[in-house]
């Protein structure tokens, strides 16, 4: 858009837009139960205004709301910036502790001087001395666990070797129970030899002998 150069045109067109754009704040107002406040001011400085309440009471919510919202920006500034100083500081802390670190494991040992090398080194004594005292409760622990388990598998091997001996026990051979009716003593079995061919006359003249000898 481009500036009305022909004044009576100008005065026109501001005429209509004026009107509308009043008659479009009252619908807004009526339509959608909005608060609305307009102020309009021509080119010879004549005032022009809409209010759908109290234009004052609208003029200094919004004046409220103003005031809030350049505070919250304060606040907000200010905080990033505290942020930023967090975190520059934070950022020196870490490149001094790599440094610390990097020298812990021998760089850049050659600008210390004798001083910072002397407490270098009494640092590095004391973390030996702390890994040696937790390597030997380390020890210690295991041991202790090993002598449980010890402990632990020794009863039950016993248990184990009981059970084992209980269930290999010979039993008791059963006692087999001799008749009443046959006597205890030894029984005499009679066995006679004969020599021959049983049917024969030989075979039958020893049996008769055998028989007689008997009686």
């Amino acid at each position: 858009f481009d500036r009305i150069e022909n004044t009576a045109s100008r005065q026109v067109t501001f005429s209509k837009r004026r009107n509308g754009l009043l008659k479009k704040a009252f619908e807004l107002s009526v339509l959608c139960d909005a608060e609305v406040a307009l102020v309009i001011f021509s080119t010879a400085g004549k005032l022009y205004e809409f209010a759908s309440s109290n234009m004052q009471k609208t003029i200094d919510r919004y004046t409220s709301h103003t005031k809030e919202d350049i505070g919250s920006k304060e606040a907000a500034q200010q905080s990033l910036v505290q942020r930023r100083s967090e975190a520059a500081t934070l950022a020196k802390k870490i490149e001094l502790h790599e440094t610390e670190k990097r020298k812990l494991c021998g760089g850049g040992v050659e600008s210390c001087s004798l001083e910072e090398l002397h407490d270098l080194e009494a640092e590095l004594e004391r973390s030996l001395s702390k890994i040696r005292s937790k390597k030997q409760r380390k020890i210690l622990q295991e041991i202790s666990e090993l002598k449980e388990k010890e402990s632990l598998l020794l009863k039950e091997n016993a248990l184990l070797r009981e059970k084992v001996r209980t269930q290999l026990l010979p039993t008791a051979p059963d006692q087999h129970l001799i008749p009443d009716d046959q006597p205890n003593g030894n029984m005499e079995v009679e066995t006679d030899l004969i020599i021959g061919r049983p049917g024969t006359g030989e075979a039958q003249q020893q049996l008769a002998n055998s028989s007689e000898t008997s009686q």
